[in-house]
């Protein structure tokens, strides 16, 4: 084999290599939507990881630690066990265009006495003019609902997403409940029953 045979077959097992890496960087890209976007979104709302600068921004409390027992009810949202945690919600936020760059709602896990930030959450109500549900990040929110009573109105139609930024949820980033987040010691633990489910749009 003569120096330039094998400089060319070294050439192309090379090129071979990168081209694998390449789809195999595309492949990981593809299966994480939104990746940069949530990252960027993470340290742009590290900031929050002090409840305090949450409250100074209009992210107000809404004191009880929701989670759920896993009851399945039908013509209700499918929650598994876990908790969701404390909500801190800017009302003033709620739109029906989601900004992907302001979350609506703060989620706190109450620990040793104290609030640690742990995933963020999107409400869009379901007004006569949606045509679709909405979509952050390649995920289709999930509604529509009814509100969270007693936390937010029966009659409020919404569609939701929430995204476990800062703590990692054995169920899934997007998923609506974790089971890792605890509200047992918990002045103020709340229990609630799956929401119901509501027409949407056809």
């Amino acid at each position: 084999m003569t120096k330039t045979t094998c400089f060319r077959r070294r050439s192309i097992l090379a090129l071979i290599g990168l081209i694998g890496a390449c789809l195999i960087a595309a492949a990981g890209q593809a299966a994480e939507p939104g990746k940069v976007e949530i990252d960027a979104l993470k340290q742009s709302l590290s900031k929050y990881e002090d409840y305090k600068a949450a409250i100074r921004d209009l992210y107000l409390s809404t004191v009880g630690c929701v989670y759920y027992s896993g009851e399945k009810v039908a013509g209700a949202m499918d929650y598994p066990k876990g908790a969701m945690g404390i909500h801190f919600v800017n009302v003033a936020s709620v739109s029906p265009t989601p900004d992907p760059t302001r979350p609506n709602v703060l989620i706190y896990e109450p620990v040793d006495g104290g609030l640690r930030l742990v995933a963020v959450e999107w409400l869009v109500p379901l007004t006569p003019d949606t045509k679709e549900p909405p979509k952050l990040f390649g995920q289709t929110f999930q509604g529509p609902m009814e509100g969270h009573y007693p936390l937010i109105p029966v009659e409020f139609y919404h569609y939701d997403l929430h995204v476990w930024l800062f703590k990692d949820n054995p169920l899934g980033m997007f998923s609506p409940t974790n089971p890792d987040v605890k509200c047992d010691n918990y002045a103020f633990p709340m229990p609630e029953q799956p929401t119901k489910m509501v027409p949407g749009p056809m």
